[in-house]
């Protein structure tokens, strides 16, 4: 695809392509855990939305499911197709939004998102769209932040908000809110959510700020659009932020989530 035509988020989540598996891997016990909240088997038709360099789909092709992967940024596709060789089944990938599945009613036993449906910008009908592709009985599976206005995500969104134009969704956090849940996706799944920490473990913060300059879109194009005499405070903001996470010989930087695991009413 030509990437003139290409939206401007799409452009800013593809723009790191394999540098991103460095920010997948920070979040790789959530990852694993949604996957096991999915429990995919043999043969079973899954649908990973948002799916990065595919962490998720390569998890529960692992499983032995057939796995599609969505994402809206073919940088990231691009990496997932990479990352994914040699995998057996190998996971198919293609771009779509969660607003606009290009898929029939029903075609898939399972859906999965890591992190990836909470960035929409219709997230109600992203849960129709959801609820659609999947036959009833399916199963679902969500990982989601839900921190508080002083948590870890709030403040370090907030931080990247004060140097770009161009802050996360205002629905982001609202995936993270039990009773935005129980009466969204509720509508749709028979939902339990379970609450969890996820620690991000570095060896300073010299590392964090390269694995996301480099890796996550939101940093990286906003640390790019910068005059050059600004980018060095930048990075001496975010390094000053993840410096009050110090603990022992590196960084501990502990995350709220939540893993939410439905089935298809």
């Amino acid at each position: 695809m030509n990437v003139d035509t290409l939206s401007p988020e799409a452009r800013m989540w593809g723009q790191p392509g394999n540098s991103y598996d460095g920010i997948s891997f920070g979040l790789s016990d959530t990852i694993s855990h949604t996957v096991q909240a999915l429990w995919p088997r043999p043969g079973e038709r899954i649908l990973d939305i948002g799916t990065g360099t595919g962490w998720a789909a390569r998890l529960a092709a692992w499983r032995g499911a057939s796995v599609t992967g969505v994402d809206i940024a073919p940088g990231m596709l691009e990496a997932a197709e990479t990352l994914s060789a040699g995998f057996d089944p190998r996971p198919v990938f293609q771009q779509a939004a969660a607003e606009e599945l290009p898929f029939d009613n029903g075609s898939f036993d399972g859906v999965i998102s890591t992190y990836g449906v909470i960035f929409s910008s219709e997230p109600s009908k992203s849960v129709t769209e959801m609820a659609r592709v999947v036959r009833p009985g399916g199963r679902l599976a969500l990982a989601t932040w839900a921190d508080e206005p002083d948590g870890y995500i709030a403040r370090f969104f907030g931080l990247v908000g004060e140097w770009s134009d161009a802050p996360p969704p205002a629905s982001l956090f609202d995936w993270g809110r039990s009773s935005w849940l129980k009466s969204v996706v509720g509508e749709c799944f028979d939902i339990d959510i379970h609450e969890q920490v996820t620690t991000l473990y570095a060896p300073d913060v010299t590392t964090v700020w390269k694995e996301y300059v480099n890796g996550f879109g939101p940093v990286a194009a906003t640390y790019a659009a910068l005059p050059q005499n600004r980018r060095d405070a930048f990075r001496a903001a975010f390094e000053d932020f993840h410096r009050s996470f110090a603990a022992g010989s590196g960084l501990a930087i502990p995350r709220l989530a939540l893993v939410i695991r439905g089935v298809r009413l």
